[in-house]
């Protein structure tokens, strides 16, 4: 029923180790309105393992709200920027700072943020972290000037969980929000579908066949631990955390066809949820954990369902199309991301939930797949083909800002975009 690349698991769990990143980004579009910022190299970062500046400047880049002006000099957070040197060159806002190795190895890095149509300075702020936490550093940087300048929290320093087959290996991994620092959280000669972030960003659940049949785990992130939590007769797949992170929607087999169960978040107290005779799956909790999405082809095809978790009826929630799934909701409740067909082609779509307003397309590709939101709600992540070559790509919501993290002679699908928190 579902159009998808099928992946299969028999797991080998790993300590997270360190893998090198193999992620290039490509950014396109123009947004809408955008903040000229300047942001210059900070002082001595040259002489650190990475390049602050550089990160930042590329994560509020992928962001599409800023236009980045070029700054080729070195400033650090103690200058006194001319403020009207910097509005002649049309900058509204000025980012600055300096990177410093302590004595016991770590490295000081300290930024400001100046308001230059005011004149003053919006934001001073430092931290010390070892040489390997830099580019979160970096990220945590670029969070507080977004936040500051948007007024919404940054995302740059959350995570994302994707699954890459290289040859005949597979694999779960772990990285920052811009594809870097990946870590592997499991590798197989089998793949692995369906990864799913719990509310706390610290398990994961996901899909394993490594007993020849569908089973979903749980896996603790930081030590590898792992629990099989649904291993039920028939197929046991599409495990969706609840909000407050004590309960797993999974789609189950065991009785008749496909059915979406409830259970805790150790596999115990297992109820039923759908009583259809259609094939019902992929659920997803809306974010005050009162209601479910699901897709099921009750009526013929497969579309977009909703019902309380405490069971009831099914209301249909995608109309336009014959073919709509994957459904996923933003933070905020008010938009569903999901996948069409439309002739041949596989397209991300994002519907305005509670408004008539007809959805809409953010992509003109033809293998959108796995639709994930950001944790502030204002990007999302999917997998998709783009000029032959297998991407994760992210979007602003109205699709004019894409940034795709290309992987070289890697297949690379089901992304998850990891919770606040980090």
């Amino acid at each position: 029923m579902l159009k998808r690349r099928s992946l299969i698991a028999c797991g080998l769990v790993l300590p997270l180790a360190p893998v090198r990143a193999q992620f290039r980004v490509e950014i396109s579009g123009v947004g809408g309105t955008q903040l000229p910022l300047a942001i210059a190299k900070f002082r001595d970062e040259d002489k650190a393992p990475q390049s602050v500046s550089s990160i930042v400047r590329a994560d509020l880049e992928r962001s599409g709200l800023f236009r980045i002006i070029e700054t080729p000099e070195v400033i650090d957070e103690t200058a006194r920027p001319v403020m009207s040197d910097w509005r002649a060159r049309g900058a509204d806002a000025l980012l600055a700072g300096s990177v410093s190795r302590l004595a016991d190895g770590r490295f000081d890095v300290r930024d400001r943020l100046w308001d230059v149509v005011k004149g003053q300075p919006l934001l001073a702020q430092s931290t010390a972290v070892p040489a390997a936490d830099l580019r979160l550093a970096a990220h945590r940087v670029a969070d507080s000037v977004y936040e500051k300048l948007t007024g919404d929290k940054g995302v740059f320093s959350t995570r994302i969980a994707y699954v890459t087959k290289a040859g005949n290996r597979y694999a779960l991994r772990i990285a920052d929000a811009d594809g870097e620092g990946g870590q592997v959280a499991l590798a197989s000669p089998e793949p692995i579908i369906s990864p799913a972030w719990s509310p706390d960003g610290r398990e994961l659940a996901y899909v394993s066949f490594e007993s020849q049949k569908a089973v979903v785990w749980v896996q603790d992130v930081a030590s590898g631990k792992r629990q099989a939590v649904a291993n039920f007769r028939g197929s046991n797949s599409a495990p969706a955390w609840s909000p407050d992170g004590k309960q797993l929607a999974v789609t189950l087999s065991r009785d008749s066809g496909s059915q979406i169960y409830l259970m805790d978040r150790d596999g115990s107290n297992l109820r039923r949820l759908t009583n259809s005779t259609a094939i019902d799956t992929e659920p997803a909790f809306s974010p005050d954990g009162r209601s479910l999405f699901f897709v099921s082809d009750r009526g013929g095809g497969p579309q977009i369902y909703r019902m309380p978790v405490g069971g009831g009826a099914a209301e249909r929630v995608t109309f336009v199309g014959a073919y709509n799934i994957s459904p996923a909701i933003s933070p905020d409740g008010r938009n569903l991301a999901y996948i069409a067909r439309q002739g041949g082609a596989y397209r991300l779509v994002v519907q305005e939930l509670g408004s008539s307003a007809p959805p809409r397309n953010l992509t003109d590709t033809g293998s959108d797949e796995r639709p994930s939101f950001s944790p502030n709600g204002r990007l999302i992540v999917y997998a998709t083909q783009s000029q032959g070559r297998d991407v994760l790509t992210t979007t602003t919501l109205d699709g004019k800002i894409k940034a795709s993290l290309a992987v070289s002679q890697t297949d690379v699908r089901e992304p998850v975009w990891g919770p606040f928190g980090r």
